[in-house]
């Protein structure tokens, strides 16, 4: 028979001393106090005389950052069930950032506990809020179950400029960042969104796994994570697209979230050979959206960079095919722009840093030209697959044909069998990669890496599957 509680460490963010109490999420199915661990006259403290916003009826800036994590806080614990309170020790202070960047907040378990009574996995680690939960009494009293700290310099200069917290209730955040959105982000982490395996090292904290790993599979291997050594879990890290989620909970709610149509570049024609197959496509923000069956043409590289009006070899080359371009010098809307002058179908950007998956191609509203072709990025790995066999093309054929369009019959965010994607990018991204939804979710989710300006305050389907992943591991 286990003990209660035979195993417990530090998860990575310590708590330092607990400061004054917040306000209580009163009527709740679990109850979330924010611990306010800022000084006197900074952060929750701050006494600067503000107007009531967005439903938040704060008079202070203080007050009204106060009000907007207790309304986090008051989301969660109307969705959770849980018998002990559970308390998020919060501050404001400054976090890295520069002036197009930032950290906009961070989150995590301050310890985790291991084989303790109503653990459904032995000899596997789960977050301070989560054993609190399933155990039914809170294991260590004295230590906050979540450690927050939130960035007190957004939007002035030299972080992310110009771009402020927006501190309303109501989502009508425009330009600004939504501080509830981010909270709801974090707390979620902290509440047991994340593993405590290393993605970089693939080694598990103390030698036991996280119980997120029992549903962790990398889809090139068919292990899960709590089957894989070390170098396979640190490979399946890095494996984009192929590490999926297999929890049945959010296996089934995924159709309810998510919709169909995945980006993609389809590969074939008699020169393919072996690089036939599809390719992950970045998709433009500019242009007609990618469809089903979608434009479809010889792949035909351009000798320049795209970035003036096409020579005329690369007419040639681009006129009535896909045109193949290198990234680099002008923006991405320029170099669609010239190639749809010269007559192309479609643009395929190749990237020219290593690195997966490929983002999508940003717009440029200085180019007024309208885009009337589809475009996509290729990773820079993916685009030399594909140059292997363009490099027996004929002078105005390749013979390689490429499809820029989406499988309509797949979930986007999901792989061919339905399980949602995790965000495994090449190279590792620390505090991101795993313990994340994969950016190629459609419509965004909360828990993606990065804030997405059309998220809302919901995790629970038909919104979002922040809450079914919770679920899944015992919430």
């Amino acid at each position: 028979m286990r003990n209660k509680f035979f195993g417990r460490m530090k998860a990575a963010c310590a708590v330092a001393a607990i400061c004054g109490l917040g306000a209580t999420a009163a009527h709740a199915a679990a109850t979330i106090v924010i611990v306010n661990g800022d000084p006197a006259g900074q952060g929750f403290n701050d006494p600067t005389v503000v107007a009531p916003v967005g439903g938040n009826p704060g008079t202070t800036l203080g007050q009204q950052r106060l009000n907007a994590f207790q309304a986090a806080a008051d989301k969660w614990g109307a969705t959770l069930t849980a018998t002990p309170t559970i308390r998020i020790l919060a501050t404001f202070e400054p976090l890295t950032c520069t002036a197009t960047s930032a950290v906009l907040g961070s989150a995590g378990a301050t310890e985790v506990f291991r084989d303790f009574t109503g653990a459904a996995f032995a000899n596997t680690w789960y977050s301070k809020a989560e054993t609190s939960k399933l155990f039914g009494t809170d294991p260590d009293p004295v230590t906050a179950d979540i450690r927050a700290r939130f960035n007190v310099n957004l939007g002035q200069t030299g972080c992310l400029t110009g771009l402020f917290w927006y501190l309303g209730l109501d989502s009508n955040h425009g330009a600004n960042i939504d501080l509830v959105t981010v909270l709801t982000h974090e707390f979620g982490h902290g509440l047991g969104f994340q593993t405590f395996t290393s993605g970089s090292t693939g080694a598990p904290l103390g030698g036991f796994p996280s119980v997120w790993d029992h549903y962790l599979k990398d889809t090139s291997t068919g292990l899960l994570w709590t089957s894989m050594t070390n170098a396979q879990r640190a490979a399946s890290a890095l494996n984009n697209g192929k590490l999926v989620w297999t929890g049945p909970i959010v296996t089934a709610a995924a159709p309810s979230v998510l919709a169909l149509g995945v980006p993609g570049l389809t590969v074939s024609g008699v020169a393919a050979g072996p690089v036939a197959g599809t390719y992950a496509l970045g998709s433009a923000s500019f242009g007609p959206l990618l469809s089903s069956p979608g434009v479809s043409g010889d792949i035909m590289p351009i000798g320049s960079n795209g970035c003036a009006a096409l020579n005329a070899v690369d007419t040639l080359a681009a006129k009535g095919n896909i045109a193949l371009i290198n990234r680099g010098t002008c923006t991405f809307k320029t170099k669609v722009a010239n190639a749809q002058a010269a007559g192309a179908l479609g643009v395929i950007i190749q990237d020219n840093a290593a690195g997966a998956p490929p983002p999508g191609l940003g717009d440029d509203a200085t180019i007024t030209t309208p885009i009337t072709i589809p475009a996509g990025r290729v990773t820079l790995a993916d685009g030399n697959v594909i140059r292997t066999a363009l490099a027996r093309r004929s002078r105005l054929k390749s013979g390689v044909t490429g499809t820029l369009g989406v499988n309509a019959s797949q979930l986007a965010g999901a792989d061919a069998n339905g399980n949602v994607q995790m965000y495994a990018p090449n190279p590792f991204q620390p505090g991101s990669s795993v313990s994340h939804y994969d950016v190629g979710a459609f419509p965004n989710l909360l828990m993606e890496p990065a804030i997405n300006g059309d998220l809302t305050h919901n995790v629970a389907p038909p919104s979002d599957l922040t809450f079914p992943l919770l679920q899944d591991i015992g919430w």
